[in-house]
């Protein structure tokens, strides 16, 4: 029940009840009412501003935390990505080496994903930063993998082969040591004919007529003629495994295309037919078509010192016999 106010009238000099009208009723609620809509909306903005709700301090502790276990997992690819280039490092420069195989290109390795719009999805959230970093380093880790996987195979397929790869290499020199008279290198010769400075792609091994010529390593016969320009009578034989050798300026061929020959079999028997000045072998190693020194691969009849001789030799004669 509300309670009932007089004022002193000062004429009358009595107390008199105050009569409230409604609309002054009205007024009066009105503004209590307008004041507490502005009170809790000031309180409301700055607890909203200033202070978190119970469901925002969790989700800032959800993403604080995500945040941490994405930095955690962000180490944890760069101590794998040191691994894998530790391993990749020894796959090129050991493995693949032991067994002759040609590196992996670096641009084959370093190859991104294609695709423009692959990480459009992860564009626009809060931590897009970080989460698209630690993607793109994770598909790049994948990628990175699944080519050293795919090496790693083609190594172990060369490991299983190393019985026939070593029979296939040529590892011999193509005549006997005991015949050897003299020896030109591979590289800048003075060319005997023309006397000019000549690049010299193999090796030429002097001998007396007649000597035996054989084959360094396994393989087939590619080719057995004279029609190549300068070699005179030739035989070349495919070893696999990117190996090739020509035997030049033969003066009896033995072998026929296509037949089969072990190392150590005699291909023909050392003439001067062709461009050349006296009785040798021109011997050439063609490695994935690119033709190499044959000195590299005399390992299987020469101890180190007949080797080192081998090399002194070869290096001491500037002029080639063809």
């Amino acid at each position: 029940m509300s309670k009932v106010k007089f004022y002193f009238n000062t004429k009358s000099l009595t107390y008199e009840r105050i009569q409230v009208k409604w609309i002054d009723r009205i007024k009066k609620f009105l503004t209590y009412l307008t004041t507490g809509i502005v009170f809790a909306v000031v309180t409301l903005l700055i607890a909203y501003r200033f202070i978190d709700s119970p469901k925002e301090k969790q989700l800032k502790r959800e993403i604080q935390q995500m945040s941490y276990n994405y930095e955690d997992l962000n180490q944890r690819l760069e101590q794998m990505t040191y691994v894998l280039n530790d391993m990749q490092d020894r796959d090129d420069n050991i493995y693949r080496m032991i067994f002759e195989a040609d590196p992996i290109p670096s641009s084959i390795r370093k190859a991104g994903f294609g695709g423009v719009d692959r990480y459009k999805e992860l564009e626009g959230i809060g931590t897009n930063d970080l989460v698209l970093e630690t993607t793109k380093k994770l598909d790049g880790l994948a990628k990175a993998m699944y080519i050293q996987s795919k090496s790693f195979d083609e190594v172990v397929k060369l490991a299983k082969n190393k019985k026939l790869l070593l029979a296939s290499m040529p590892a011999i020199q193509p005549i006997s040591k005991l015949k050897l008279k003299n020896v030109s290198g591979f590289g800048s010769r003075m060319h005997p004919i023309y006397k000019t400075p000549d690049f010299h792609p193999g090796m030429d091994f002097s001998a007396p007529q007649g000597t035996p010529i054989y084959s360094t390593g396994e393989g087939v016969i590619a080719r057995a003629d004279n029609l190549a320009q300068g070699y005179g009578n030739h035989v070349v034989v495919k070893h696999g495994f990117g190996f090739e050798t020509l035997y030049g300026h033969m003066s009896r061929i033995k072998v026929k295309v296509g037949q089969k020959v072990k190392r150590g079999e005699v291909l023909g028997y050392v003439g001067s037919t062709g461009l050349s000045t006296a009785p040798h072998v021109h011997y050439e190693v063609i490695k994935g078509g690119q033709k190499i020194n044959p000195i590299n691969y005399f390992y299987n009849d020469l101890s180190p010192k007949e080797y080192q001789a081998l090399i002194e030799m070869a290096e001491k004669s500037n002029q080639s016999f063809d």
